[in-house]
């Protein structure tokens, strides 16, 4: 029997991503290639030089690298419109056919370059390389954090001006109604939330209390603090302006404050602030220059910034309750997480291409790859299979495909061997599993 097998692959990871890649629905994209990145993303993240080792070495695919890198520049703006496509039409499927809120963020990208060009350029980098070029990837994600669209910006773009193109673009295409726009403060300012108001959107943002009028601010500053309860503050036009207060974020607001004046106050003994400190980034907003030459720390704005602690503001035009706005708000983690598992699972950086068509390639193959996550999380979770995807897949990295050839009939036969340990993740090997799906 032994000398009639001829193959063993190790290929149960793969098999569960061919399961997962069809159920969503981009089997459409009929493209083996681009199936094979897509997968090896997720089983094994690395360079397309170790993707073409790794394909080569576990599944006998014999990909130059030469013929993925032309591949890349051949992947058409065409191929995004189709996969965001096949995304939201499965979003809308497991969500009812209703998709009620729309969560946008952005993160920075940096690349291990000295130069920059007409798309990597060096601006705020959320991982603090500022001096690397970097793009900006905006993220469109609905309830429970699965991805409906994304963009590339240049590195140097406000974030702030990224969200509403992309928000009309997307709204526009697929005929949206009765929605809400939910995003960070920090995209937010006085235009864009006319721009919002002025095309008739709903929107939960976060607001920026302390730069409120001094009315307002000071109305906040008189209401009781009350763990877990939120005050509202009609702005008039529709807007309500909700302030929540927890015991929790206080500690942590209070704690970060000392931490950051433990590390000025050492500077400020050694000597070493100077004038080049005084910014408002960060805690260095508490220092203040004496005459010209000294610098101290101003320990009467340490008194005042202490009164804000534990309160964070929201900004809605919608009508519905204190606590939905809040829920909905705070969903927000669902796009974070989703940046987390783009850079540490699928590692959709460090990148090492330089044109901007192998850029946009590879952020459309990451793409998908985060859909195929997402959607294996959710059938895990629905199955009952309490295991993280990480989990599933390493643990099907071990299952192996056995080949044999029947010396007579030269029939081939396959039979992927599920041992005791796998017992946990065999219903993912089972046809009936994907019937049902």
């Amino acid at each position: 029997m032994l000398s009639c097998i001829t193959n063993i692959s190790i290929n149960g990871a793969d098999l569960i991503l061919d399961r997962v890649f069809d159920n969503v629905g981009f089997n459409r994209i009929d493209d083996e290639v681009f199936r094979q990145l897509v997968k090896a993303r997720l089983s094994y993240p690395a360079s397309k030089s170790a993707t073409v080792e790794y394909l080569k070495n576990y599944f006998d695919e014999d990909v130059s690298l030469s013929k993925i890198y032309r591949y890349l520049d051949k992947l058409s703006d065409n191929q995004h419109k189709i996969v965001q496509d096949i995304s939201v039409l499965h979003t809308k499927k497991i969500l009812g056919g209703h998709i009620g809120v729309l969560f946008y963020d952005v993160t920075t990208l940096y690349f291990e370059a000295d130069y920059e060009d007409e798309l990597r350029k060096t601006g705020f980098s959320k991982e603090g390389r500022h001096q690397n070029p970097q793009i900006i990837l905006g993220l469109l994600v609905s309830i429970g954090g699965y991805p409906l669209a994304y963009c590339i910006h240049e590195g140097n773009k406000y974030e702030g001006h990224t969200m509403l193109p992309v928000v009309m673009e997307f709204v526009r295409k697929y005929e949206l109604e009765d929605f809400i726009v939910v995003a960070d403060s920090g995209l937010m300012n006085n235009d864009n939330i006319a721009d919002l108001e002025a095309n008739g959107y709903k929107y939960i943002i976060g607001a920026k209390i302390r730069n409120e009028s001094r009315k307002i601010q000071e109305w906040i500053l008189e209401q009781p603090k009350t763990d877990c309860q939120m005050v509202e503050y009609d702005k008039g036009n529709g807007q309500r302006l909700l302030v929540g207060y927890t015991e929790e974020r206080a500690r942590k607001d209070a704690y970060n404050r000392e931490k950051g004046i433990r590390r000025l106050e050492k500077a400020y003994h050694r000597g070493t602030l100077t004038k080049d400190n005084i910014n408002k980034r960060g805690y260095n907003k508490f220092l203040k220059m004496e005459g010209d030459v000294k610098v101290t720390i101003n320990y009467e704005k340490l008194e005042k910034d202490a009164k804000w602690d534990g309160l964070k503001g929201y900004l809605t035009n919608t009508d519905i309750s204190v606590n939905d706005v809040y829920a909905a708000y705070h969903n927000l983690w669902h796009v974070e997480r989703a940046f987390r598992i783009s850079k540490s699972k699928i590692e959709i950086r460090p990148m090492f291409h330089f044109t901007r068509r192998r850029i946009e390639a590879h952020v459309c193959i990451c793409f998908v790859a985060l859909k195929v996550y997402k959607e294996l999380e959710r059938l895990l979770k629905q199955s009952g299979i309490n295991m993280s995807v990480d989990k599933v897949l390493e643990l099907a990295k071990t299952i192996v495909t056995i080949q044999i050839t029947l010396p007579q009939s030269k029939q081939t036969i396959n039979r992927t061997m599920l041992m005791k340990r796998h017992q946990r993740i065999a219903p993912l090997f089972d046809d009936e599993f994907w019937v049902t799906r």
